[in-house]
C-alpha cells in the first residue's frame, strides 16, 4: 500500500506550476479587458490543477503497465515502483478527471458557454490518450503538441474567455509563451528518459529529435517564450519586465546543454516549473501595470 506521502509524490507537484501559469495569465488578460471574475478564475484554476494531477496519475498508470518506468531515473512512479496497484492509480486519475469536469461544469453554468463542455471532454480524452489506450499519441511524438495546445492555448484563452467573453492579443501571446515553457518542461523530462523510452518503444519528440537537438530545442523554447513579449512592448512597455526572467533561465539551459548524466537533468524539471510560474507572474504584472490600477 502506498503511503499518503507517496501518493502526493506520484501527483508530481513540481508540474503543477504548468497548470497555474496559464490561469494567472488568462486572468490578467481578462483584468485588462475590465472583466475580472474571481470565482471564474478560481474554478478555472481548480480545473487546470485537477487535469494536471489526472494526467500525472494516468501517465504513471499507463507507462507502468507497459513497463516503460521499470528502469527510469527521476521522481517516484507508483506503478513502476510497485508501491501501488495499477487499478488504484487508474482510479486516482479518473477521480481527478471527474472532479475537473464537475468544476468545469459549474464554470459552464455560470458563463452559459455550453460549447465549453465539448472543450472539457476533449481535454479529458486528450489527457488520457497521451499514454493510455492502444495507440497513445505520447508514444508517437505528439505529446508536446498536446501540452502546447491544452496547457498553453486552451487553458490561457479559456480562462480569459470565461471571464471576459472574448480574447485579446496579450492573452494569445501569453498563451503561446506559457505553452512553450510547458513544452520545455516536458522536453527536459523526455531528454532524461531517452534511453529507457527508446528501449520501451516510446517515440517521444525528444527521441525523434535525438539527444543533441532535443536539448537545443529546450533552450529555443524558453528563448522564444520570453522574447515574444517584445511584440507587446510598443503599446505596453511594462511587459518588458518579463525579460528579468532571463538570468533564471541560464542555469537550467546550461544543464540541459551540458549535463551528460541523466540525474543531472532532474533539477531542471523543478527549475523550469518555477520559470513558468515566474513567467506568468511577471507577464500578469506587466499587463496590470500597463493597464493601470
Amino acid at each position: 500500500m502506498a503511503t499518503a506521502a507517496q501518493w502526493i509524490q506520484g501527483a508530481r507537484l513540481r508540474t503543477l506550476p504548468a497548470a497555474i501559469a496559464p490561469v494567472l495569465i488568462g486572468t490578467a488578460a481578462a483584468y485588462e479587458l475590465q472583466s475580472f471574475r474571481l470565482l471564474n478564475a478560481i474554478l478555472a484554476a481548480l480545473v487546470a490543477l485537477l487535469l494536471q494531477i489526472g494526467v500525472n496519475y494516468a501517465n504513471d498508470y499507463s507507462d507502468g503497465i507497459r513497463g516503460t518506468d521499470e528502469d527510469r531515473v527521476g521522481p517516484l512512479r507508483l506503478v513502476g515502483s510497485g508501491v501501488a496497484r495499477p487499478a488504484q492509480v487508474k482510479w486516482a486519475a479518473f477521480g481527478a478527471f471527474g472532479l475537473a469536469m464537475i468544476f468545469g461544469l459549474v464554470l459552464v453554468l455560470i458563463t452559459q458557454s455550453w460549447w465549453l463542455i465539448l472543450v472539457g471532454i476533449g481535454c479529458v480524452l486528450a489527457a488520457w490518450g497521451y499514454t493510455g489506450g492502444k495507440n497513445p499519441y505520447g508514444y508517437m511524438g505528439f505529446g508536446d503538441l498536446f501540452v502546447f495546445v491544452f496547457f498553453g492555448l486552451v487553458a490561457t484563452l479559456g480562462t480569459t474567455y470565461t471571464q471576459a467573453g472574448q480574447v485579446s492579443l496579450p492573452a494569445v501571446i501569453g498563451a503561446i509563451g506559457t505553452g512553450l515553457i510547458a513544452c520545455a518542461l516536458l522536453m527536459a523530462n523526455n531528454v532524461r528518459d531517452i534511453p529507457t523510452d527508446t528501449a520501451a518503444g516510446k517515440r517521444t519528440l525528444a527521441v525523434r529529435l535525438g539527444d543533441r537537438h532535443a536539448r537545443e530545442s529546450y533552450v529555443l523554447m524558453l528563448a522564444v517564450a520570453i522574447l515574444l513579449v517584445v511584440v507587446l512592448a510598443p503599446t505596453k512597455p511594462w511587459m518588458l519586465i518579463v525579460l528579468l526572467l532571463i538570468p533564471a533561465c541560464l542555469m537550467p539551459a546550461w544543464l540541459m546543454v551540458n549535463g551528460r548524466k541523466r540525474k543531472s537533468l532532474i533539477p531542471v524539471l523543478k527549475q523550469t516549473g518555477m520559470i513558468n510560474l515566474g513567467y506568468s507572474v511577471l507577464f500578469s504584472l506587466g499587463l496590470i501595470l500597463s493597464h493601470g490600477f
